[in-house]
């Protein structure tokens, strides 16, 4: 019941939240349209060398001082450096329109946060349109910045070992939109930035649809961040990126959060995780919907639900993903990196119609830019869900799940029985990821601090024999198992249990 209700609050939520979206842009559209102001007319050059930064910059300023109005970039190549973004006003990229960044890290310029191609703060009705590109020279510029250390201009606070580049803060966005209202992106293609491609940070009212995010360039390249916003919908998307494709973050404390969070029709390609919560997670996430995602080629996983700085994660429906060749289907993880802050909480949470297949090689080999290898020998991880002792995740319902693991597991390189359960590590402080404790005992899935936890039609498989059992349930509380299938294993203990008080098993 529980969970049904929580499942009803989320859809009613979101229903609410895209009402308020389309009675924000129908009022707002006429605004946004009042008339066009072509960069052109205000001395844009499209040679691909001309810096073009205060002709394009000097159109949004009248648009805005006009009262709102479209900035066009028509059919052309123009190098710019930073443009800052005003109220009323919208970037209408044309079809073969190229909004070429700079490589020298002087045309960019910070308001509050990080450096960025374009930005706002504290603006209202803003909007980046169009069929044309946004591109930002990413690893071009990234180099310029790395070379910059060498110099003695970047110290080396500023700088990470033993990877060796300037830290993903020196590097330049290519979209931050910082306590925003009513923010649209739609039909473009943004690729190749230096850092994290965009970020939405304690704004409202976001609509990004039909955008292409591809990003290979260099290093932190996450597709679409979400910073503690409220009311915001992705829909009809294609991310395909060198870190998390869309991730949400939290990066204040209660009461700023991610709230009200709809994302649907996206596929994505990562070498990190595909759908991710977190790393940064002090507020929180809450109503949040993801439906109808294709993965595939992603290094980490399908799905990663974390908490680990103190925020919340409550009231999460997953519906409809679809993962090929990842590593990874579900990671669900609630710790506690620092002393110095509260427990989180992580409950109720569906997911729900989930087909994976976890590759047994890197899926992420294709990538310039790929996943960090693991230091240690080890079997193919299973998915998870894990809490601390004391504060357990919380009112989970996984239903009709197939996950189809390569198997191959052997004890030889890597050996973790049954009967050493307590040897697996509690790592409250690390950080989190599906590899983060080691070789674990179980292929399918491993459990451990959980209250609350029913799991319905669910299907697990191997190609080939594993030594572990395909599940571990380890500190569980009211556990009902209903409907479960493994295959392709031989040995006649499948599901081990330890410390799992109130189970139920129906066939």
């Amino acid at each position: 019941m529980l969970n049904i209700l929580s499942n009803l609050c989320v859809y009613f939520t979101s229903m609410k939240n895209l009402i308020l979206l389309f009675l924000c842009w129908s009022l707002s559209a006429n605004h946004l349209l009042a008339q066009d102001y072509n960069i052109l007319t205000f001395g844009a050059v499209a040679d691909s060398t001309s810096i073009n930064t205060i002709a394009i910059q000097s159109a949004i300023d009248k648009a805005h001082t006009a009262g709102g109005g479209r900035v066009i970039i028509p059919e052309g190549t123009f190098l710019c450096g930073t443009i800052v973004m005003k109220t009323g006003v919208e970037i209408h990229l044309k079809k073969n329109a190229v909004l070429l960044g700079s490589t020298n890290i002087d045309h960019y310029q910070k308001m509050s946060r990080w450096k960025a191609l374009i930005m706002a703060e504290g603006q209202t009705n803003i909007a980046i349109s169009g069929k044309g590109t946004i591109d930002g020279q990413g690893r071009e510029l990234a180099l310029n910045i790395d070379s910059l250390f060498y110099i003695g201009q970047i110290d080396s606070a500023q700088y990470t070992f033993p990877e060796m580049r300037p830290r993903e803060y020196l590097r330049p966005q290519l979209i931050e939109f910082v306590n925003c209202n009513n923010i649209r992106v739609t039909g473009v293609r943004i690729q190749n930035a230096a850092s994290w491609v965009q970020t939405y940070h304690r704004s409202k009212n976001i609509l990004i649809d039909s955008v292409q995010v591809i990003s290979d360039a260099y290093w932190n390249n996450d597709g679409i961040d979400i910073s503690d916003c409220i009311n915001v919908r992705i829909t009809n998307s294609y991310v395909n990126v060198a870190d998390d494709g869309i991730c949400l973050k939290s990066h204040s404390k209660l009461p700023y959060l991610c709230d009200s969070i709809y994302i649907d029709n996206c596929t994505v390609r990562s070498s990190a995780s595909a759908i991710k919560f977190g790393t940064a997670s002090a507020g929180g996430f809450k109503n949040v919907v993801i439906k109808n995602i294709k993965v595939y080629d992603t290094f980490r996983s399908a799905i990663a639900i974390e908490t680990v700085d103190g925020g919340i994660i409550e009231n999460v429906l997953v519906d409809s993903i679809e993962a090929v060749n990842t590593g990874n289907a579900i990671f669900v993880r609630l710790g506690r990196r620092y002393d110095s802050r509260p427990n989180g909480t992580l409950k109720n949470v569906v997911i729900k119609n989930i087909k994976a297949e976890i590759a047994f090689e890197r899926p992420d080999y294709a990538y310039d830019i790929r996943g960090p290898a693991l230091p240690f020998f080890h079997n193919i991880f299973p998915s998870s869900i894990t809490g601390l002792p004391g504060n357990p995740v919380e009112n989970i319902r996984l239903e009709n799940i197939e996950i189809i693991y390569p198997g191959r597991g052997n004890n030889g390189l890597a050996h973790l029985p049954v009967s050493r359960l307590d040897r697996v590590p509690e790592e409250a402080k690390k950080y989190p990821e599906f590899s983060m404790f080691g070789e674990l005992p179980a292929w399918g899935f491993y459990v451990r601090h959980v209250e609350g936890l029913i799991m319905k039609n669910i299907k697990v498989s191997i190609k080939e024999a594993d030594y572990r059992p395909a599940f571990v349930f380890d500190d569980v509380k009211g556990l009902r198992l209903k409907a479960v299938d493994i295959v392709g294993d031989e040995k006649k203990e499948g599901v081990v249990l330890n410390a799992v008080e109130g189970f139920v098993r129906e066939e």
